[in-house]
């Protein structure tokens, strides 16, 4: 299972990437702010935390270019993480 990620049919795992987006696998049910479902087409999804995407929720790269950082490593978020679009 070199790097390989298994997930059990019916188990949810949500892998936050260092500086990029979150990936959900699994049969996670995705909701907008206002309780709409927001259709999945792939079994595995990512998830923008920078904010800059262009196709929200979904991430599309934008993190490698605008210098997001998901942290320093001892437990603080940058300013993205608190309230901007993350």
């Amino acid at each position: 299972m070199t790097g390989e990620l298994r997930v059990r049919a019916e188990e949810v795992v949500v892998t936050a990437c260092p500086d990029g987006p979150l990936l959900v696998r699994g049969p996670a049910r995705l909701v907008d702010q206002e309780g709409n479902e927001i259709e999945r087409h792939r079994a595995t999804v990512a998830l923008c935390r920078c904010g800059g995407t262009a196709i929200p929720p979904w991430c599309d790269g934008t993190h490698k270019v605008n210098g997001y950082r998901s942290g320093d490593g001892d437990g603080r978020s940058t300013a993205s993480e608190a309230g901007t679009g993350a």
